[in-house]
């Protein structure tokens, strides 16, 4: 279990050296915005088409774990919307708090540190995990912020939320892998360099971002934050690990790989849409910032707890 906590250690010392960038002002909030677009736009995407663009649709579509995250993640998010609806929260606020509780940073971090950690045949679990986030959890947020804020449910609130999937550069950048995948042609040495030397830039520049975007972060409303941020690094992980291990009976690889990804911090970009949207911006906050920083000792844990589902 140390050697797996040293192992991820070096991750959170990027995080803490963005942080630490961010919080004395060497970072400004403007800088930080543009590091993230070049590494949400360029470096990360290039990163996922090289690795799409190995893999076939075959090796990243898997039913078993398609049911078995739905299956724990849908649970979890009802569960905490229920329990928020329970406090006298509107609805929204409720959708935002289980967004919080189950939708990780599964791009800036997952991919980059799973992949290192776990080895490259974890990026067709992650890369599928990615994309039910993005299809299924991010469009549903859009559709309850925008039809609650409207008082109705209409097509344009509908083709907002597909327009959203097909300008997001992870989504566009997957697809754009598969079909090079699916053409059977090899990416030619030059592009297959420059993606190697772009998408290097993905690991140290999504975890410096997101260390950088932390320091802006507040702690705010710490108790509700603490429970969601609960429900994110404990119980979701081990929702999945039940429906994956006992109920839908997934690789072992995969299902350890899943596990591991359910175990992230709360995504940023919930931030961005809470801020948009003007709901609950402050508890999604501190909900990101308590999440990545009791992380550094619960991630090391589930890697090294779903290491041995497949050593053996």
């Amino acid at each position: 279990m140390l050697d797996i906590f040293l192992q991820t250690v070096p991750f959170f010392m990027v995080i803490g050296l963005g942080y630490l960038a961010g919080f004395t002002g060497f970072l400004t909030e403007e800088a930080t915005a543009y590091l993230t677009k070049f590494v949400f736009y360029f470096a990360l995407s290039a990163m996922l088409f090289r690795f799409a663009a190995n893999l076939t649709l075959g090796e990243i579509l898997d039913w078993q774990i398609v049911m078995a995250y739905l299956c724990a993640t849908g649970f979890l998010y009802l569960l905490i919307a229920a329990v928020a609806l329970l406090r006298g929260l509107p609805i929204r606020e409720a959708a935002f708090e289980a967004q919080c509780g189950v939708i990780g940073n599964t791009g800036f971090l997952g991919a980059p540190m799973l992949t290192m950690l776990m080895g490259e045949s974890a990026i067709g679990p992650v890369v599928l995990l990615l994309a039910i986030d993005l299809v299924v959890f991010g469009s549903l947020i859009v559709i309850i912020a925008t039809g609650t804020r409207e008082g109705r449910l209409s097509f344009n609130i509908l083709g907002s939320a597909a327009i959203g999937l097909i300008k997001n550069p992870m989504i566009v950048s997957i697809t754009l892998g598969l079909l090079w995948s699916a053409s059977d042609n090899e990416i030619p040495a030059v592009m297959d360099e420059f993606l190697l030397l772009l998408g290097g830039a993905a690991t140290p520049g999504a975890l410096f971002a997101i260390g950088a975007t932390l320091a802006s972060k507040s702690a705010e409303r710490p108790y509700v934050a603490s429970w969601l941020s609960l429900n994110k690094l404990v119980l979701h992980p081990l929702l999945v690990a039940f429906a994956a291990l006992v109920v839908f009976s997934v690789d072992p690889y995969a299902a350890a790989v899943i596990i591991a990804a359910a175990a992230l911090p709360v995504a940023g970009n919930i931030y961005i849409l809470a801020q948009h949207y003007q709901i609950a911006p402050q508890r999604v906050s501190a909900s990101i910032l308590i999440s990545t920083a009791a992380s550094v000792a619960t991630v090391s844990l589930v890697i090294g707890w779903v290491g041995s589902l497949y050593a053996q």
